[in-house]
């Protein structure tokens, strides 16, 4: 049905998108540029190079994933901000 490429997009996107809801949740709440602030916004970066690493992708995958890391970001704030 789907080939190992397709599923290995899908994974490597939706962690991108997933594991940064619950970053940009936290994000929303501290302070601005703060060293906290700034953990949560790159906190992700380092495992998703790993996953397009281990998956073979070439760097043409890094504005998608940022992409979907961004969207994250976003969602968890409104979260936040719903609360």
């Amino acid at each position: 049905m789907f080939t190992d490429t397709t599923l290995h997009l899908f994974v490597l996107i939706s962690f991108a998108l997933l594991s940064n809801i619950p970053l940009g949740y936290l994000r929303q709440g501290a302070a601005k540029r703060s060293a906290l602030w700034m953990l949560y916004v790159h906190l992700s970066i380092p495992f998703i190079i790993a996953l397009r690493s281990h998956y073979g992708f070439s760097w043409r995958m890094i504005p998608v994933t940022i992409s979907c890391a961004v969207i994250g970001q976003l969602v968890g704030g409104r979260l936040r901000k719903r609360a």
